[in-house]
């Protein structure tokens, strides 16, 4: 069972120089703190998702065991339940909204674990996706208060290839006659649909269609497309997407000044014991991005998760080998010795 909060700062100062008058974290937790307040984890969430989607690797026997550790799931800013375009009051509503920086998420997670929790100490920083970018920015940028880190499908930075899919999806929702520069009166709901189509080509891998598993949710691929990926976003702000992909295409772990922009320095400052898990066909996080990473981080590992899931390995509702991998690893990592 999760208990949902949230946390509010005030006066925010971002990495771009844009201060928020106000800031909310969203947040849910499973399991009990303990006197030594040194079981926590920390499961920041992704993309265009929220805290509930994290539950399919929590739960009693799972690799996130809420009998033996404090879960703490956090939205990212931008997601709709955190501060985001949607729920931001005048002067930084809708596409006014500041870019945001996952070390600016990173900073704020630090302090409402600090501030609500009294956690210095995180036994685990687990991340998918944009998770994952969030997880190697914890490990890179605060090394002394994380023990483990668990990344599956990221990266420690957006490479240009990456950049440019996030691109081509940004033009597609601001394609919609309806966009207004942000300024819409109703959904852009073409837009919205755009992306979602978009997304089926490249969420999923060329050997997942050729394979015919997309038929197992519909008789033909265009009923495939229209029923599991056409409206896949069209119940998200289209601005809080925005807010997202602007975060998402300036990841970089290097960015947090105390590096000055040199991210083999950053990666070198993650002392941890890491599983780096890329999915040998995803098309975002390819695992040659992943294995320079590793080769910079001194107590890494690769592991690559041979699925034809693409991007989608290990998530919810995916391929249970892969999920079962994911948890595997997760329970191995757990069960090591940190680093101190």
């Amino acid at each position: 069972m999760m208990a949902d909060g949230h946390h509010d700062f005030e006066r925010v100062e971002l990495l771009s120089g844009a201060t928020l008058p106000r800031a909310r974290l969203a947040f849910a937790t499973c399991g009990t703190l303990n006197a030594r307040r040194d079981n926590a984890i920390l499961f920041p969430t992704w993309f265009s998702s929220t805290h509930h989607k994290n539950a399919w690797l929590i739960g009693p026997g799972k690799a996130l065991d809420p009998s033996r550790h404090f879960i703490v799931c956090v939205d990212l800013l931008g997601n709709g339940l955190s501060s985001s375009p949607s729920n931001t009051a005048a002067p930084f509503d809708g596409p006014r909204f500041p870019a945001v920086h996952i070390l600016d998420n990173v900073r704020l997670q630090r302090r409402l674990l600090a501030e609500r929790f009294g956690i210095d100490l995180l036994q685990l920083v687990v991340g998918r996706s944009m998770g994952a970018q969030t997880a190697f920015q914890w490990a890179a940028s605060f090394p002394s208060q994380v023990g483990r880190m668990f990344a599956l499908c990221g990266s420690a930075r957006t490479t240009p290839h990456n950049y440019a899919f996030i691109d081509s999806i940004k033009a597609a929702l601001q394609a919609d006659c309806r966009w207004n520069g942000g300024n819409y009166d109703s959904s852009p709901l073409a837009g919205l649909r755009a992306v979602g189509r978009a997304y089926a080509a490249w969420a999923m891998s060329p050997e997942y269609y050729r394979s015919g598993l997309h038929l197992r949710e519909a008789d033909t691929l265009d009923a495939y497309l229209e029923r599991r990926w056409a409206d896949n976003f069209i119940h998200s702000d289209a601005n809080d997407l925005l807010a997202m992909m602007r975060t998402w295409q300036t990841a970089d772990i290097g960015a947090d000044p105390q590096f000055g922009g040199d991210w083999q320095r950053a990666l070198a400052a993650i002392a941890c014991p890491a599983i780096v898990m890329p999915s040998r066909t995803d098309q975002y996080f390819p695992p040659e991005d992943s294995a320079q990473a590793v080769a910079g981080m001194p107590r890494a590992e690769l592991r690559i998760l041979d699925s034809i899931w693409g991007h989608r390995a290990g998530s919810p509702g995916s391929d249970p080998a892969d999920i079962a991998a994911v948890e595997a690893a997760i329970a191995e990592l757990v069960d090591s010795p940190p680093t101190r």
